[in-house]
Order: C-alpha cells, then structure tokens, then sequence
C-alpha cells in the first residue's frame, strides 16, 4: 500500500516503517498518525511479519515532535483533546501490538518523536540521537503518553526533570538512563536494528508474543499476579506445536522451524 507521509518494505520476516517528512524533521502531523495507525493494522495480520523496525527519514531526526502548524490551528480544548487521543491511540496501539517494535532513532527524538519511540519495545539510537519533552516550551504537556511513559521508563524525577525544564539530552545520557537499550555508530543504526529484529524474527513467534505480552501486563500487577500469568502463558506454550518443534530440534541439534502454531 503506498503512503504519504511513511514508507514500508520487507526484508524477510521484519519489516521496516520509516518516518518520511524529511522536510519538517519528520514531524508527527494527523495524516502520518494515521497512516502509521493503518501500517500497524496491516502488518499486525501479516503472519509473515515476526519484528519491526521503526525509524526515520534522513540523517537530521526520527521524529522531531507534532506538527506545530496543526497544534497552532487548534480552535478549542476539545480539539485539542480529541487531537491528543489520536496520538495517544497510536502509541498505544504499537506498545500492544503481538509483534515486537524496535525503534532506530537515527536523530532528534523530541516531543511526539520521543512518545512514540517509548512506546515501542526496544530502542536503539545513533550517536547523533538527542531526546527531549520540549512541550512546555510551547505552553503545553506531553500529550502522547510522554508524562505517563517517561515515569514508568525511567522513574519520577527524571520524568519530572525531562518534562518540567524541555532540555534535550544525548545518546550516551538516554542509555545511562536507560531511555534506550544501545547507542550505535550512526552509519550501523539500521543494521544493528535489523539484525536485533532478525535475531527476535527467528525465534518462536508464539513465545515471543506471550513473552512480550507478559512483561507488559506484569508490570501492572503485583509480583503475585504477575507470576502467575508467567505461569499460564508458560502452560499455554507447552501446548504448542512449537514447543515441540522447539525442543525436538534442540535434542537433534538443528535449527527449528516454527510455524506459530
């Protein structure tokens, strides 16, 4: 399907989503969330599709915030809500999603850029990468998850320091923080983030997605009930067809071939 403001392609089982307003930094406008949103829906159904990778256009940015033109457009506070549920919608939609998202952040990751970098599963910046909450230079909040995912990422006081002051930070400060996971040279970004998606792509498809899905939804829950959904994902997976697989394989010493199912 061809887009206006992204671009999509296949290389085996992962696919690439590339941020594509190079001109405006790759800022996050209506239309780009919601022909993100609709790449998302598609390559969610894809059985074909085992990780994404998610990056930007360009060597300047991933995504350098939302569309400032349309946030001064606004014309009333429920627009301006009803515009923050879309972003919020989205961001959601990927931090849920069965398959893994791998953010590349190959520049300035500000504002909307950030809040969707947070909500995929694994970040990966080049060097050149700065981050940064710069809402309040512009009167405003985050409003794409950024106040609720920052605290939950990183605790309350940098999320405070990120959200209340706008000052940027570098690669190097957002992996001591632990906002991204590596910091590589900026000309191995895209590698290093297909080759981790490669890696997650040739694993078994149901454990990653029970894997994924029990970090997520135990990190709202006591460690008691948390546990126990380990539990009963691990019992549901050793009903699986890959699991057999899995394990016969290991005992013949060959790779496995999983069919997720």
């Amino acid at each position: 399907m061809a887009y206006e403001t992204i671009l999509t392609e296949r290389d085996g089982a992962v696919a690439v989503v590339t941020l594509n307003r190079p001109s405006v930094l790759n800022a996050l406008n209506v239309l780009m969330i919601r022909e993100l949103r609709e790449a998302f829906a598609a390559l969610e159904t894809d059985d074909g599709v085992r990780a994404i990778v998610l990056t930007g256009s360009g060597d300047r940015a991933f995504g350098a915030g939302a569309d400032i033109a349309e946030l001064g457009a606004l014309p009333n506070a429920v627009a301006a809500v009803a515009l923050v549920h879309n972003g919020q919608a989205l961001t959601l939609q990927i931090e849920r999603m069965r398959t893994p998202v791998i953010a590349a952040v190959n520049g300035f990751a500000l504002g909307g850029g950030c809040e969707v970098a947070m909500a995929c599963d694994i970040r990966i910046a080049s060097e050149k990468a700065r981050f940064g909450q710069p809402e309040v230079n512009l009167g405003l909040l985050p409003g794409y998850g950024g106040t609720q995912r920052t605290a939950r990422l990183l605790g309350r006081g940098m999320a405070m320091y990120l959200c209340l002051s706008g000052e940027m930070i570098d690669a190097q400060e957002a992996k001591r923080i632990g906002l991204v996971e590596f910091v590589v040279p900026h000309d191995r970004l895209l590698a290093e983030a297909k080759r981790i998606a490669g890696v997650i792509a040739s694993r078994a498809p149901l454990a990653v997605a029970a894997a994924k899905r029990a970090i997520d939804d135990g990190a709202e829950l006591s460690v008691a009930a948390a546990l126990e959904l380990e539990a009963l994902h691990f019992g549901t997976l050793v009903g699986t067809s890959d699991f057999s697989e899995g394990t016969k394989a290991f005992l013949e010493k060959r790779p496995p071939a999983f069919t997720a199912s």
